[in-house]
């Protein structure tokens, strides 16, 4: 049985309430206002203080009821990280430098101190022996006695002895004398000993100083990360400045997504990483960053965000590790700088609101707006959808309106549509009367379709 078209456009209405949002990316404004319903604001009633008061925390603020999200690497971009268990710990003293670079400054500091105080107080004992073992210590005063080191009166004189000549200072008061070849020798193993030492401490502290960790903390990240339309397609983005007139020289960003999978195999996979195209195909992920700048993820079919919505992103346990990398301009050292964002951070429908302004000569930032942004009309379906949809806005009209038919039973399957009666009736002689006017009527429907979607 034909159904009218009234009656397909009454089926119809329910279908475009629930995709207005996605359509309003499609059609254009003025289709859109014609063909769409506005939606009803349904506001909940307003509860009496006392009630009010009753209610428990969680339902005041249903962010509370969430569970606390685990992240991956936290705002700062330190990675939320700790290594148990490991049993071959000789691997940290292969690289001993490495590892007193790692190490917080209170130890650093304190092993620096201890390194030189063992060192001075060795070779004092050193020295010591050597005087106690020739009798020195036993000719105090003697003019006609020669020793080792002269004015060495005992342990403190000889550790005195020992900074004086691993630090080269050489007050005078204190000589070796040619006499004392044992002395010669130690001489020449501690000034050698300790310009492996001064080399090795003075480095570790320089580079310690000169770590590009604190250049970071310059280079700023939006506090969220928005999804809304740029150029006709679904893009998530993010904002990076860098708060210094010394710039990062060969900027790049990288972006990752940090989510547990199961793979068909039924191997579950914790904590993967997916990369996330931030425009390395076209050169976009090589900055200039002189200025804030807006680093854009399209979202299409090689994005893990293709088959994500509005409603699903809530629901997501994702996180986007972001790591912008570069050269120190001032020492050429390489500087990174990371942050994340979860989903509660990805603010769906959402713009970065401009901070640069022309004024008289120059540029101006307003880094006061750097983190905020502003609500635009964005629809809340997926990318796929999305592309779904405009892909059938693009159809030839008779496709369109012929597929419109065959959703809603207009077009009977059994019957094989219109160029399966043609052939029939080209094979038999024609048809009967009962099928002539059974195809008028067919005709006539879709006359009227395609007039209704002209008008």
């Amino acid at each position: 049985m034909v159904m009218l078209p009234n009656k397909v456009a009454e089926q119809n209405a329910g279908e475009k309430k629930e995709n207005a949002l996605c359509f309003a990316q499609i059609l254009p404004e003025g289709q859109m206002e014609q063909d769409v319903e506005s939606p009803v604001t349904v506001r909940p009633p307003r509860l009496p203080k006392q009630v009010r008061d009753d209610v428990p925390k969680q339902l005041q603020d249903p962010e509370r009821a969430k569970r606390k999200i685990q992240r991956y690497v936290r705002k700062d971009g330190k990675c939320n990280v700790h290594h148990g268990n490991v049993r071959e710990t000789y691997r940290y003293l292969t690289d001993i430098f490495t590892t007193l670079v790692d190490l917080k400054w209170r130890f650093n500091l304190f092993i620096f101190v201890l390194v030189y105080t063992v060192t001075w107080l060795f070779f004092g004992l050193m020295w010591w022996l050597i005087a106690y073992t020739r009798g020195d210590l036993d000719h105090i005063g003697d003019d006609a006695w020669t020793p080792c080191v002269n004015n060495l009166e005992g342990f403190v004189s000889a550790f005195l002895f020992s900074i004086e000549t691993e630090t080269t200072i050489g007050y005078g008061y204190r000589v070796i004398t040619d006499k004392c070849p044992e002395g010669i020798v130690l001489l020449l193993v501690q000034s050698v000993l300790g310009s492996i030492v001064n080399a090795f401490m003075v480095g570790c502290m320089f580079v310690k100083i000169s770590q590009p960790k604190k250049r970071a903390e310059t280079l700023v990240f939006s506090t969220n990360a928005v999804i809304s339309m740029r150029d006709g397609r679904l893009c998530l983005m993010f904002r990076v400045g860098d708060l210094r007139n010394s710039h990062i020289v060969e900027a790049s960003i990288r972006a990752k997504l940090i989510k547990s999978k199961q793979t068909k195999e039924g191997e579950f996979i914790p904590l993967n990483q997916t990369d996330m195209n931030v425009g390395y195909d076209t050169g976009d992920d090589r900055l200039f960053l002189v200025s804030p700048l807006i680093i854009c993820h399209e979202i299409n079919q090689h994005s893990p965000f293709w088959e994500i919505s509005k409603a699903n992103l809530a629901k997501e346990e994702l996180e986007i590790v972001v790591i912008l990398e570069g050269m120190v301009e001032a020492t050429g050292m390489t500087c990174q700088a990371r942050s994340s964002y979860v989903a509660s951070e990805i603010k769906w429908g959402y713009r970065f609101t401009p901070v640069l302004t022309l004024e008289d000569g120059f540029y101006e930032v307003d880094y006061n707006s750097f983190h905020e942004i502003y609500e635009t009309n964005t629809p809340s379906c997926s990318a796929r959808e999305l592309a779904e949809m405009s892909a059938r806005s693009r159809l030839p009209l008779t496709w369109s309106v012929a597929s419109r038919l065959s959703q809603q039973g207009l077009l009977d399957p059994g019957d094989g549509g219109l160029e399966t009666d043609r052939a029939e009736g080209k094979g038999n002689g024609g048809v009967g009367d009962d099928g002539m006017r059974e195809q008028a009527e067919r005709n006539g429907d879709i006359a009227n379709m395609e007039n209704e979607s002209k008008v």
